[in-house]
């Protein structure tokens, strides 16, 4: 049992998931707007859940805080329009309660569906071995993981076992035709059906692209099966993501970010974050930068109070807008483009420190290119992709009470440094940029 203390509308809480569930027995889910959470297999509205499991009305908080508070509780949380009901289990499709289940399938699921990928080895092999790509291999683990019966879903030869022999071949189900669509539904249905018995009431957890989740959907509900899709609508970046976290075994809460944004040993220098080409860091996520002792020198000097190497600043990257709309901003859109940019203007990071070194150094206004150079040779990056940017923000609030960086200035209390730094960024961030010393005219 998980048990969490929290505050909200202004109320002390103490919640646990047993308490959500038994205060939600005698209730029945309302349509689902937006946000859902998977409760013993069932989707409930977020705020619903809340409402029953506090005693608050809903107009006295915010989905946001639903969906944080609900998910440290360990439930799962998605979008979506469609309620899903209670399943009878087929018995004949379930596993051993003895089982290693590290990863976090939803509750109802009975078999886990993997898409097949383009990648392929050249030459023959098991199934399970023939698809080379990073995101089959972190969907692969996923399934392995849960414990449950996993099978993939070939575009050629339709429902795979993991162990089967297949050679290499060029099918792609999204470029094939409706007619082909619609009959690799119903031969993957049959095959099913042969796998694991009757589908009267069983759970397929699948992890797939639209045209695959589509076409399997339309052939198993006649059936009575029933189709979960915790993936539908995120971007590739996000899933990948997704699966990084859940194959860490870890669930994402601030204190888990934030032990990561604090390790030193997760730190990459600028130069090798560049040379990744943004490998891993498609997606939306945190990250921390660190500065070492010789560039805490000049930060110190230029503010006037004392900055320790180490972590410096925390920000995040892809977080769902205020007004529901989704960014499509990354990690490294975020970093390489935004904050190794050419324009402090865009960049609330490069904004601070370069106000800082051009009062260090004499500069009538930010110096970009010395900046950047700064940069590169004092400053090192940790990058946490994390899946959910619905709760990023949240995430971020709790995360920087946390860590407390010196040079952030939002979510944080006041200090005599962070006063210094806002003025310091009045001061020069209005002057001209990129103005080298001994260049253009002092103002």
């Amino acid at each position: 049992m998980t048990t969490i203390s929290f505050t909200l509308a202004r109320r002390q809480y103490e919640l646990s998931d047993d308490d959500v569930r038994a205060r939600i027995a005698n209730h029945r889910p309302h349509p689902i707007d937006q946000y859902w959470v998977d409760i013993d297999g069932v989707r409930w509205p977020v705020k619903q859940v809340m409402a029953l499991a506090t005693g608050l009305r809903k107009t006295d908080f915010q989905s946001q805080n639903s969906r944080r508070l609900l998910a440290k509780l360990g439930f799962t949380l998605g979008k979506g329009n469609a309620a899903l009901p209670p399943p009878t289990r087929a018995a004949n499709a379930s596993t051993p309660d003895s089982a290693p289940r590290t990863a976090q399938a939803p509750s109802s699921a009975d078999v886990v569906l993997v898409a097949c990928v383009k990648s392929k080895r050249p030459h023959g092999a098991a199934a399970k071995d023939l698809y080379t790509s990073d995101y089959f291999s972190k969907m692969r683990t996923y399934a392995e993981g849960t414990g449950r019966p996993w099978f993939i879903l070939s575009a050629e030869h339709g429902l795979v076992s993991p162990d089967e022999w297949l050679e290499p071949y060029d099918c792609y189900l999204p470029d094939m035709s409706r007619d082909y669509r619609r009959n690799w539904g119903l031969r993957v249905a049959a095959q099913l059906e042969e796998a694991v018995g009757p589908l009267e009431g069983v759970v397929f957890d699948i992890h797939a692209g639209a045209a695959y989740v589509e076409s399997v959907e339309a052939a198993l509900r006649p059936l009575g099966g029933v189709v979960t899709d915790q993936l539908h609508g995120l971007a590739f970046g996000r899933r990948l993501s997704w699966y990084v976290w859940q194959g860490s075994g870890s669930a994402v809460t601030a204190h888990a970010v934030a032990e990561d944004l604090r390790d030193e040993s997760r730190a990459v220098t600028l130069a090798g974050l560049v040379a990744s080409n943004g490998e891993g860091l498609r997606s939306p996520g945190m990250y921390s930068w660190w500065v070492d002792r010789r560039g805490a020198e000049d930060l110190s000097l230029g503010l006037g109070h004392e900055v320790a190497a180490g972590l410096i600043y925390a920000g995040l990257a892809g977080a769902t807008r205020s007004g529901g709309s989704t960014s499509s901003n990354t990690l490294w859109g975020r970093i390489a483009t935004m904050h190794l940019g050419k324009r402090h203007d865009l960049s609330t990071l490069r904004r601070s420190l370069g106000s800082v070194l051009a009062r260090a150094n004499g500069w009538p206004a930010i110096d970009e290119v010395e900046l950047t150079r700064w940069m590169h040779a004092h400053l090192s990056v940790v990058a946490i992709p994390v899946a959910d940017a619905d709760m990023l923000d949240a995430l971020e609030t709790e995360i920087l009470t946390e860590l407390d960086p010196p040079l952030n200035l939002a979510k944080v209390s006041k200090t005599p440094l962070r006063t210094q730094l806002s003025a310091l960024r009045k001061r020069y961030a209005s002057g001209e940029s990129g103005v080298h010393p001994g260049e253009g005219t002092e103002k």
